[in-house]
């Protein structure tokens, strides 16, 4: 049984295509990734599984209901913790989740209880009379996974959770969400730019990119297919480069090559074999090799093995934010 639903999903602002064509299908129980670089449509996505933006074309189904024609019963079921915090700073961590059960509906004589558990689980219990303007950002974040938990939902969304947090408090919120995910038997759904949060949280992973998904599986299912080795190889300019790229793919050996301006990434099955052979292919043609390193595949390699290129922050600062100004424009 599926908790999310997708068929030929798309959305649109105005020339833009945020959304292009996307299928997939999200099982129950399941910690499922969405990787990509910022402005890939990650949130535009995650807006339209949460009935906050309606698709252009395509539908979907959570649990069952569709997201446009059917928003009431989608939110019921849904949990969502937006990349920004959305709890009041001037409020104690216990009033801020008082705040969420009433917006919630959720009944009078259960709210004692559902947020005590929320708090031993998140491990805030001793802050939770503290006003949150005296919390970590971990300690924020973890707050606002407990807002979106305290009705219970089937599915929960979580939009970039760890994003600006350091590598340290970045793995505990990883283990909060592991926590939840076993405490409550809950179907996850994570958007990510971090290759490290999607290999260690999910089961599997949509990598999207340009608003089209490249490749849907299990992150190991992913790095095996790319070949026992990767080699990655920085060229100096030279009028022989077709002729080197030309000979380097008559190697038995190597499987893949992706070309990134300068640097040159091999998928191959043989590493130590291979390598001796790039340095007399480059002699012989006339190629100097800047540098050259051999190391196993990683979710990092997987990305650049289907879009030709790596994820880089800097220009996804400026795509992020003009997509979340599309959305404001749309919602006015």
């Amino acid at each position: 049984m599926y908790s999310i639903e997708t068929k030929s999903l798309t959305k649109s602002f105005g020339d833009v295509v945020a959304v292009n064509d996307i299928s997939f299908s999200v099982k129950k129980g399941e910690i499922f990734g969405f990787l990509g670089p910022n402005g890939a449509g990650k949130s535009t996505t995650m807006m339209i599984l949460t009935t906050l933006l309606k698709p252009t074309s395509g539908n979907a189904l959570i649990s069952g209901f569709d997201v446009a024609s059917n928003p009431t019963n989608v939110r019921k079921n849904i949990g969502y913790v937006q990349q920004e915090s959305t709890v009041d700073e001037y409020l104690t961590g216990r009033e801020n989740l008082i705040l969420q059960a009433k917006l919630n509906h959720i009944p009078k004589n259960e709210i004692k209880k559902r947020i005590d558990d929320v708090l031993e689980l998140i491990e805030l219990v001793d802050k939770q009379d503290q006003a949150v303007v005296t919390y970590s950002g971990g300690m924020r974040k973890r707050l606002d996974i407990a807002g979106g938990l305290l009705h219970r939902p089937r599915v929960l969304f979580l939009d970039e959770p760890t994003v600006g947090l350091d590598i340290q408090t970045r793995r505990k919120i990883w283990e909060y969400i592991k926590k939840i995910h076993t405490e409550f038997e809950m179907t996850i759904f994570v958007s990510t730019h971090y290759m490290e949060e999607a290999d260690q949280l999910c089961d599997r992973v949509g990598i999207i990119d340009g608003g089209k998904i490249q490749v849907i599986d299990s992150p190991e299912n992913m790095k095996n297919a790319m070949g026992n080795e990767v080699i990655s190889i920085v060229i100096g300019d030279g009028e022989h480069r077709d002729s080197f790229l030309a000979e380097l793919k008559k190697i038995d050996s190597v499987n893949k090559i992706n070309e990134d301006g300068s640097k040159l990434t091999l998928f191959v099955s043989n590493g130590t074999e291979v390598i001796p052979k790039i340095f007399q292919i480059s002699s012989d043609i006339g190629i100097k090799i800047t540098s050259i390193s051999l190391t196993q595949p990683t979710l990092d390699d997987v990305f650049i093995s289907y879009t030709g290129h790596e994820i880089r922050d800097d220009d996804g600062t400026f795509n992020r934010n003009r997509e979340h100004a599309k959305m404001k424009r749309l919602r006015a």
